[in-house]
């Protein structure tokens, strides 16, 4: 079972309805959410409780990339990424750590979907949406940290991907000239491939790159 939250539903809701005309093992629930609004984050999270007794698995997957340089950027358009980026993963990991906390499981798993600029910066251009992700890199390696002076065996991933044809790339398509890119599909993969690591282990950081790509971590 997949709680789905979405600024827009409607992309939810028909993905919702394929599933289950396809006759697909497993159930979607799309739940209306901005993720920039901290009381829509907290209403998921209750609905989430007592409707389905509470989320096992949470994957940080919202972000927001607007390119540009410092000297001639836009403060709306920072505070957007640092809203999304940054505060929506944290508010949302608080939120899902207490409710594990409530239900006495510590079993779970806290996937963050970071990106290739959350290690390395390529372009000037790269300016604030860069260094969100490398918050998200920090972060998760803290609460990682936090959570084994807790003694819990809660995991947590990060996967960073080079760039994906989402409808956040649609917006700086001059960055898939002379790189490859990646389908969706193989991000949905990776983060299947983490869920599935034996209790004793985990998968820390991924990082995924289309071929050919000039986005190459050494």
């Amino acid at each position: 079972v997949v709680v789905g939250l979405a600024r827009k539903d409607e992309t939810m809701q028909e993905l919702a309805k394929k599933l289950s005309e396809a006759k697909e093992p497993g159930k979607l629930h799309a739940v209306k959410c901005d993720l920039t609004k901290e009381e829509d984050i907290l209403a998921a999270f209750q609905w989430t409780d007592k409707e389905l007794g509470g989320a096992d698995v949470l994957v940080n997957n919202a972000g927001l990339a607007v390119l540009g340089h410092l000297q001639d950027g836009n403060t709306k358009d920072w505070s957007n990424m640092l809203n999304l980026n940054i505060l929506a993963l944290c508010i949302s990991t608080r939120e899902y750590l207490e409710s594990m906390e409530r239900r006495n499981n510590q079993h779970g798993h806290i996937i963050n979907i970071n990106s290739v600029a959350g290690h390395i910066i390529f372009s000037s251009r790269d300016g604030v949406y860069a260094g969100t992700k490398h918050a998200v890199k920090a972060i998760t390696q803290s609460l990682r940290r936090e959570l084994v002076d807790k003694n819990s065996k809660i995991k947590v991933s990060s996967i960073s991907p080079g760039i994906t044809r989402t409808e956040m790339t649609g917006s700086n398509l001059d960055l898939l000239q002379g790189n490859g890119s990646l389908d969706p599909s193989v991000l949905a993969k990776a983060v299947v491939d983490a869920l599935g690591t034996s209790e004793e282990t985990q998968i820390c950081e991924m990082i995924i790159n289309a071929m050919p790509s000039k986005f190459v971590i050494y």
